[in-house]
């Protein structure tokens, strides 16, 4: 189950880490991952002032949103990475590594999360593609909408052939690591927003014992 919010950046947020990143210093993007040979884009460099500006706007974002909370149901979240791909740039088929470096302790990754900042007309190609079995989505977000997907899915970026793609990305260890128990329990958040003030107390209280019950059977 996939989470797209649209206006998850403000435009004045947008703007701020679009002139972030042409300020910011950018290294190569296999020093994050170097064993992948599919991987060939720009990230900007986490020892960068400026580049962390970027990443401190996303965080903020990030954990301001009730949507994004009620989806992810967030323990952890990786510092955002600011991303660039100009023309040429890729990253082909991969999934994305268990486990990440944060910290004391590894960060388990469970939801990935790309925010788009450069608007889709400005560049060709560069499309994020999240593979399903057989299927195949597609998704070339405007500027400051956010895609939430869980990290266990294969996924690529399609070769930018004009223009640059800017995104900022992150990695988010969930309070419940099951992707099914998280798509159940912001189902039944969702029913519960939905209709909760519609329904007698009695039934609106069986689910929320419900809702509670499951989350401290689920949670890790």
């Amino acid at each position: 189950m996939f989470l797209q919010v649209e206006n998850f950046l403000a435009p004045t947020e947008v703007q701020a880490i679009s002139e972030i990143a042409r300020e910011a210093k950018f290294i190569d993007g296999r020093r994050s991952n170097p064993h992948n040979v599919t991987k060939d884009n720009a990230i900007a460099d986490p020892n960068d002032p400026t580049a962390q500006r970027a990443g401190q706007i996303a965080l903020a974002a990030l954990q301001r949103s009730e949507e994004v909370r009620n989806f992810v149901f967030p323990r952890r979240i990786a510092v955002p990475t600011l991303c660039r791909y100009a023309a040429g740039m890729k990253y082909g088929a991969h999934i994305d590594a268990a486990f990440l470096p944060v910290g004391p302790q590894p960060l388990r990754s469970d939801v990935s999360c790309t925010i788009f900042i450069a608007n889709p007309a400005d560049y060709q190609g560069g499309e994020l593609v999240i593979y399903l079995g057989t299927e195949a989505t597609r998704i070339k977000g405007g500027p400051g909408s956010a895609i939430f997907y869980p990290s266990t899915h294969v996924h690529e970026v399609t070769p930018v052939t004009a223009g640059a793609r800017l995104v900022v990305i992150t990695f988010i260890e969930s309070q419940i690591p099951d992707e099914m128990q998280r798509e159940l329990l912001y189902t039944l958040g969702e029913v519960r927003a939905l209709e909760g003030l519609k329904m007698d107390w009695r039934n609106r209280t069986q689910l929320e014992y419900v809702i509670a019950n499951l989350l401290r059977m689920w949670s890790r």
